[in-house]
């Protein structure tokens, strides 16, 4: 243990976020009907969202409502003083059925900064049909060498994006090699149709702020523009550590200090996250996406995604629900979930197409993402699970 004589100054370190004069906030990122929302309202909502997912074959529903506002303030020794206020709402809807040959589930979500922007129903219905599209279930098989086309809906691909994708764009991670894309920066690491940028302001976005959680204003950036590794993002800390240099490029703003399940917290120490995750929409609905699949899957849901080796970009996860064979350009069965291992390099490079379904999609405890449906090739399938 070092007594407090004995630390050094870190000589990289060039002070904490100054003042920006005329910094106003978002529109539409703080509702006063949630901030004043009583326990009868927040129940009319929950039930609202409940009741659309129990028809049909569905026999159990079950979900959750989260309602946040926030005052969020900030003070630093640079005269620093600045007060956000913000509000979020987001639902998941569970609904399961035990109508076929073995118990089935489907899942719902919605999520916005206001009342107004938030969809109860949708959630309900989206779970309701998923679960009933999942009935009497087959199985995948091993044919085709175990590797599919999988079309990933929003909410799966939500999922890659916050459990796999996100880290290997911090900073950090990038300079010190042990991001699977740190040899790539500048060169292409994705099928050219592939876009995504850090969005601070991205609309109903629940990382949308104007400053960053030091007090750095925040900015849009492309992390890969047209299949190029273009940006990553990072805090103060890391950006003043890798770049050292006085004339170092300006600070990307984004450090987090996230609270669960939604907001910010008064964590102490920040870390760096993206904001919101933004895949660019492409110009193919979700038809033809499916129609231009001859031997395929449809993933509705992912969970247990796990990066097995960040370093090489390998992952692991289960298909859960909504999971559907695709043969000869149509949805032909359900499937059992399986599960899927492959690499973000791999995925990456080998998109075919993007959806123009983009959505807002928050997973639980974790990052928010606005993305369409996205098709890829040559993803390894093992049986069901």
């Amino acid at each position: 243990m070092h007594s407090l004589g004995a630390l050094r100054p870190r000589e990289f370190w060039r002070g904490l976020a100054r003042p920006v004069p005329g910094l106003g906030r978002l529109r539409g990122a703080y509702d006063k009907k949630i901030a004043g929302v009583t326990c009868a309202r927040a129940e009319d909502v929950a039930a609202s969202m409940l009741n659309a997912a129990d028809s049909g074959p569905v026999d159990a529903v079950t979900g959750s409502l989260n309602m946040v506002s926030e005052e969020f303030e900030l003070h630093n020794t640079n005269q620093l003083h600045y007060l956000d206020r913000a509000t979020y709402v987001a639902g998941f809807v569970n609904a399961e059925s035990s109508a076929g040959s073995v118990p089935v589930s489907g899942m719902g979500h919605s999520s916005a900064r206001s009342l107004a922007g938030f969809e109860p129903e949708r959630a309900g219905s989206d779970a309701c049909s998923m679960c009933a599209r999942s009935i009497n279930p087959g199985t995948v098989g091993d044919g085709h060498g175990g590797r599919y086309t999988i079309i990933f809906e929003p909410y799966s691909v939500g999922e890659l994006l916050a459990f796999v994708a996100a880290s290997n764009f911090a900073l950090r991670r990038v300079h010190e090699g042990r991001s699977c894309l740190s040899r790539l920066v500048g060169r292409q690491v994705a099928d050219d149709s592939l876009s995504i940028c850090d969005d601070p302001h991205a609309p109903d976005g629940m990382g949308s702020h104007p400053v960053d959680a030091e007090g750095v204003p925040t900015r849009r950036r492309h992390l890969v523009r047209k299949g190029l590794f273009e940006g990553t993002y990072s805090d103060l800390f890391d950006h003043y550590l890798v770049t050292g240099a006085a004339d170092a490029p300006e600070p990307a703003g984004n450090a987090a200090r996230p609270a669960v399940p939604l907001g910010r917290s008064a964590d102490p120490v920040p870390a760096s996250a993206p904001h919101n995750l933004v895949v660019e929409s492409g110009g193919m609905s979700r038809e033809e996406l499916i129609r231009d699949t001859r031997c395929g899957l449809l993933v509705g849901r992912l969970w247990y995604t796990y990066a097995v080796n960040p370093t090489r970009g390998d992952f692991s996860c289960t298909a859960r629900s909504g999971v559907s064979m695709i043969r000869n350009g149509e949805i032909a069965s359900p499937v059992r979930p399986v599960r899927i291992t492959h690499s973000l390099p791999a995925l990456f490079m080998g998109i075919t197409g993007i959806g123009n379904d983009a959505r807002s999609v928050v997973q639980w405890a974790s990052l928010s993402s606005v993305t369409p449906s996205v098709r890829a090739e040559g993803i390894r399938v093992s049986g069901h699970i």
